[in-house]
């Protein structure tokens, strides 16, 4: 397996997306910081992560300077407003030089011009989901829900079936390749947000983002010798 270098994660929105995402990649070695412009949501994370939280507008040259953003690897926008997702990453790159910056983009509509404006990469919940509806799953194997073109990142589906090598046992403890996100859970047609401890049950539906090359060591994950 590969061994990557920490990096320095600058998260702007602490929503739940910016919530999940700062836990997995701190649990994973990464040094990051969660921004959030919202006092009391602000002070609510600072509670449980302490001062990896700063509480600022992400959009502001001041609290950028704050937070180091020239020393960033990665800057990720998840704010629930796209102008401010595009102005971060726009900022981001033009002045603090940041190599790779991602958004999320709420309004599908809006993904080209990101593209065109030069974020490295987009995700819309919204297009994956609208996805997720469109495709037939097959049960029991992983399939390609959506192709993120951009970073050659795909989002698959994993059924949790009796045969599942990894029913019972909790997110935290899979193996899962580098690079790789589960970023949710659909058990009895409800979606939840997954954490370390969230146990895998037989008839749980797992979706993962995964790296386009590393897909069938996600595969082999869920599938093992099955496959």
């Amino acid at each position: 397996m590969d061994v990557k270098a920490p990096m320095y994660v600058i998260l702007v929105g602490g929503g739940k997306i910016g919530y999940y995402l700062a836990k997995a990649l701190m649990a994973e070695g990464h040094e990051v910081l969660l921004m959030e412009k919202d006092r009391k949501t602000a002070d609510s994370l600072a509670e449980e992560f302490g001062d990896v939280v700063l509480y600022g507008d992400g959009c502001e040259i001041r609290t950028m300077n704050e937070a180091g953003m020239g020393r960033a690897n990665v800057v990720v926008a998840v704010t629930g407003d796209d102008e401010d997702n595009l102005v971060i990453c726009q900022m981001a790159k033009s002045k603090f030089g940041v190599p790779r910056t991602i958004a999320r983009v709420n309004d599908p509509k809006n993904e080209e011009l990101f593209r065109s404006l030069g974020i490295d990469q987009t995700v819309s919940s919204t297009r994956i989901i609208f996805n997720l509806l469109e495709q037939q799953i097959e049960t029991g194997k992983v399939i390609l829900l959506a192709a993120l073109k951009k970073g050659e990142m795909e989002v698959v589906e994993a059924d949790i079936t009796s045969g599942s090598p990894v029913a019972g046992q909790k997110v935290g403890q899979l193996g899962l390749p580098p690079g790789s996100l589960i970023i949710s859970i659909i058990r009895d047609e409800h979606a939840i947000l997954p954490h370390a401890d969230t146990k895998l049950r037989i008839g749980d539906s797992v979706i993962a983002m995964i790296k386009a090359e590393r897909e069938r060591e996600l595969r082999e994950v869920f599938a093992g010798a099955q496959m």
